[in-house]
């Protein structure tokens, strides 16, 4: 029996859906692991020399940036409703189970961005989910409310960077530009602008030099960077998870909507945001590739449209899978185990690129990085199901549960099933 009752605890919609942003977070995150900084925004600060290599920075531009982190974000707020809900059925309490599972993930989190990647979001992830905690039982129309809020919040941060970039813009053009200008402007375009010579070199050494040196400088010198991610990107991800829990109660992310309702989802969806997309595609390799243009397209104008880029992607994805099959099997267990392989591609990754591993970073173009993707995502299929016929849990899900819950948890499944 105890089989039946793991695997009736399940909700096959959400599992498909999360398999497919966790493997598409791999598709953005690839530039980050395998070239320096600025490349994951700018295709010219590194690693872009041929058209297929500035194509691919488009299709991820428009399709996957930011898209595969806020539908992992609808995810993680309606995955965090379910397991209170079910908490508070069974006569828990649902804050002391969220809260232990949030405090657990804050040290995943940590473990992982001090000592494994920069890129981590589980810290901020745990952060703002104590946040969103309090909106638990609030109807769909008032999270959706409450999203639209903090959307808009998260825009005008964004504009607010844009413009500061665009009144430096003219000074740092002038001869004789003042230091602290300098500085400000660089503060500023870090993440945009093309690299110095000096930068490069620096970030190249530090990524193919020893762990050590990584872990240092993620201690040293980022020490306050989960936290500035929890405060720069807060409003953002706290809406998508609001939003995944109003799309947990209206019954989008059980399947209870018709295929008529998720087509029309999609349809909206799509022709709200895609041409959008594609004309700040176009202004951004208009401006080539100018630190304005790409913090103005890129992180500010994008806020308003990606909610509905990311709506209509999960709806597209719910009626694609609905009549199942051995691929959609495989999608579903990668996401049952998303976070071991969330958290194993960073390992994986890293060892391929960085020092202490292959050492391959800003070794291939940028088109070449998706032949890695593409056999990281076969991995994440060719594992997570046999794994899961045979455990309850994912390596990784299974210690977040034991260690939240404070006791062990039962692992492998058992040879008797139950009678049909």
């Amino acid at each position: 029996m105890a089989s039946t009752s793991f695997e009736s605890a399940r909700i096959a919609t959400l599992d498909i859906v999360r398999g497919v942003a966790v493997m598409g977070i791999l598709a953005m995150n690839i530039v980050a692991f395998a070239m320096p900084m600025a490349a994951y925004m700018n295709p010219l600060a590194y690693g872009s020399e041929s058209p297929i290599d500035f194509s691919a920075y488009a299709f991820n531009f428009v399709l996957i940036d930011g898209k595969m982190r806020g539908l992992f974000s609808f995810l993680f707020g309606a995955s965090m409703l379910l397991v209170i809900q079910r908490a508070e059925a069974k006569g828990e309490s649902g804050a002391s189970v969220h809260y232990r599972r949030m405090l657990v993930l804050l040290l995943f989190g940590a473990l992982h961005f001090y000592l494994i990647w920069f890129g981590d979001i589980l810290f901020g992830y745990a952060t703002i989910g104590m946040a969103a905690f309090f909106f638990r039982d609030k109807e769909p129309k008032a999270l959706i409310a409450w999203g639209i809020v903090l959307v808009l919040l998260q825009f005008l941060m964004m504009a607010a960077i844009a413009a500061s970039v665009r009144d430096l813009a003219p000074q740092v053009a002038q001869p004789g530009v003042s230091p602290d200008v300098l500085r400000q402007w660089n503060d500023l375009t870090a993440w945009v602008r093309i690299p110095t010579a000096a930068e490069l070199n620096q970030q190249m050494g530090l990524i193919l030099g020893p762990w050590s040196g990584v872990a240092e400088s993620q201690l040293a010198k980022h020490t306050f960077d989960p936290l500035v991610f929890s405060i720069m990107f807060g409003p953002e991800t706290l809406a998508y998870m609001l939003f995944g829990m109003a799309a947990l109660k209206s019954g989008f992310f059980t399947g209870r909507w018709s295929d008529g309702e998720y087509r029309r989802a999609a349809i909206r969806g799509f022709a709200i945001s895609f041409p959008f997309y594609l004309l700040l595609a176009w202004l951004i390799f208009r401006s080539s590739f100018s630190p304005l243009a790409l913090i103005t397209y890129s992180m500010a104008a994008t806020v308003l449209l990606r909610p509905f880029m990311i709506a209509a992607i999960a709806a597209l994805i719910i009626l694609v899978t609905r009549k199942g099959g051995w691929l959609t099997q495989r999608i579903a267990a990668a996401g049952r185990a998303a976070f071991t392989n969330y958290l194993g591609t960073s390992i994986l990754m890293t060892a391929t690129f960085y020092g202490w591993g292959l050492g391959l970073f800003g070794a291939l173009s940028r088109a070449e990085l998706w032949l890695v993707v593409i056999a990281m995502w076969m991995l994440m299929l060719g594992w997570s199901k046999p794994w899961l016929d045979r455990f309850h849990y994912g390596p990784l899900e299974w210690l977040w549960r034991s260690l939240a819950r404070w006791e062990i948890q039962p692992m492998r499944k058992s040879n008797l099933l139950p009678a049909a």
